[in-house]
């Protein structure tokens, strides 16, 4: 029967050195004076009420006084604990830490103290953002124990506005990935089929959403690591102009690239979260304090189709459908609907392929053994030490970027590839400013292709990389993009679409994609309460 227990989760998607599939879990002295977790005396019922919740009904029950912090929090870990072995969505989650920040937001409320704009509500962070007193690895083996001293810029906007820290989602190795099957602790599934992969490389933050093992969630975007994980799992996903949101305690792939971005399960909640985390922060020199801008009428909004005719990778036939059917539905309603052509974006791969990898090369130049962990065992000598760290601690295509990167910066090859990649992306940039100049939005698929099998890419890399065609343009422009799901596909896997913006125009991506989900309807739901499922 129930026990006075707290259970703490930790490392679910095992992996780690010494680490027991169950669960473990720490006693607490029921005398201790403690409060005990709530979620035993809820019912299963009342549990799932909150778990279909939006972040907006959780916020405003937890307002009006109908739950507190704990109860919404206890129903959340009661979630990840019965589902998250099958799904793999996280890495590390601390029950005692999440209860302690639920009972301060309680105490916030209870004592008439203005409560913030997520008061009561939990965020699921992306193990790549640092989190204070909570493991952040990259999923990375090198960084298996290390524990930040500091918050991430995001997070404490998070805190300030007293939401709740839920715990840290997997990923692909240091964000390198676009399935998060590179994980060195373990895959995450898509809840849709468990046989999937749900994306990458947020792919643990847009399943933990998608599964309803939290309301809402934060990944990080370099080439598409927001938008196609969102696009797999069937919600919505932001990757913000760049320097809207401060990377500050982010770890670093690509720099020129990196953005932080929120998921959660419809536009509302997306909003939310994202009107929390933007804004300057004197300690990233790139972000940049823009006011948010008005939306436009979205009837008058002009929007642009891109042509799919000759593109430098196959688009499956649900992309395209989706697409199509998008158009139909504006033209249907009265919109401005243009063909628009874009001859470099065939060229965008290959130049995100250059620029990134020459950017992690320098960027994970840190993880030296010295600053954050060591190899196990004794090693002589700082040359030995330095190898065996690298060798131990990266897997093989974080150690696949860092070669390519060093090689395009190398002498004699750095103005033949490293220089040209830049001239080429000025040359993009420029493109998409001449676009912008005759439509407002752009829309294209998110993916060209549907959720993949696990392994069916995981050794082909320029496989995996073709799937991010429409998402690296935008990234390399430093342009704000918005995934919106639009249904099923015939095998019951999401669809998605892709529209891009002006700088500092997600008000307008907001507006017509608020259009287009009226339109379409409410998202796609996982059979994932099934108890047979693989």
């Amino acid at each position: 029967g129930p026990l006075p227990l707290s259970w703490n989760q930790t490392n679910l998607c095992r992996g780690f050195p010494g680490r027991k599939r169950s669960l473990r879990r720490k006693w607490r002295d029921p005398t201790s004076g403690c409060p005990e977790p709530s979620l035993l005396a809820l019912g299963s019922e009342m549990s799932k009420l909150l778990i279909y919740d939006s972040a907006r009904a959780l916020h405003a029950a937890f307002l009006n006084g109908h739950h507190t912090a704990r109860e919404i929090a206890a129903c959340f870990l009661e979630r990840i604990q019965k589902r998250d072995h099958a799904l793999g969505a996280f890495l590390t989650v601390d029950e005692e830490q999440v209860l302690l920040q639920a009972d301060a937001v309680d105490r916030k409320r209870e004592a008439g103290e203005p409560v913030g704009a997520l008061g009561g509500v939990p965020v699921a962070v992306k193990d790549n953002i640092c989190t204070r007193n909570l493991k952040t690895t990259c999923a990375s083996r090198i960084l298996q124990r290390f524990v930040p001293a500091y918050d991430a810029h995001v997070v404490e906007q998070i805190r300030s506005a007293d939401g709740i820290i839920l715990g840290k989602t997997n990923l692909d190795e240091f964000a390198m990935g676009s399935s998060t099957e590179y994980s060195s602790f373990g895959p995450c599934r898509n809840p849709f089929d468990l046989k999937r992969v749900p994306g990458g490389s947020s792919g643990g933050s847009a399943a933990s959403v998608a599964a309803r093992l939290a309301p809402l969630a934060l990944g990080t975007d370099t080439g598409g690591s927001v938008r196609q994980p969102a696009a797999f799992c069937g919600i919505p996903g932001l990757k913000p102009t760049y320097g809207r949101v401060s990377r500050f305690g982010v770890a670093a792939f690509a720099s020129s690239l990196d953005q932080v971005g929120p998921m959660a399960s419809n536009l509302d909640d997306l909003k939310m979260l994202y009107e929390v985390i933007a804004g300057r922060d004197r300690r990233d020199s790139t972000s940049r304090d823009v006011a948010l801008a008005r939306p436009m009428d979205p009837g008058s909004l002009r929007v642009g189709v891109l042509s799919l005719e000759g593109t430098g990778v196959q688009v499956e036939k649900p992309s395209m459908q989706a697409v199509e059917e998008v158009v139909a539905l504006l033209e249907t309603d009265g919109r401005s609907v243009e063909r628009v052509e874009a001859p470099l974006w065939e060229h965008a791969l290959s130049i995100y392929a250059v620029l990134s990898a020459a950017e992690a090369s320098s960027n994970l130049a840190r993880y030296d053994g010295l600053r954050y962990s060591s190899p196990p065992g004794e090693r002589e000598g700082l040359k030995e030490h330095l190898l065996a760290t690298r060798e131990e601690g990266f897997g093989d295509e974080v150690a696949r970027r860092i070669l390519l990167g060093t090689f395009v910066l190398s002498h004699g090859y750095k103005e033949r590839y490293y220089q040209r990649a830049l001239d080429a992306r000025r040359l993009l940039q420029e493109e998409f400013d001449r676009l912008f100049s005759h439509v407002d939005v752009l829309l294209t698929p998110t993916s060209p292709v549907a959720p993949f099998l696990l392994k069916e890419r995981l050794d082909n890399p320029w496989e995996m990389l073709s799937g991010d065609y429409f998402t690296v343009p935008p990234s390399l422009a430093g342009l704000p993009a918005l995934s919106i799901p639009v249904g099923l596909d015939s095998a019951g896997l999401p669809r998605a679409v892709q529209m891009v913006a002006p700088h500092w125009r997600e008000e307008d991506l907001f507006a017509l994609g608020r259009t287009l989900e009226e339109a379409v309807g409410t998202r796609p739901e996982p059979d994932f309460e099934r108890e047979d499922r693989p």
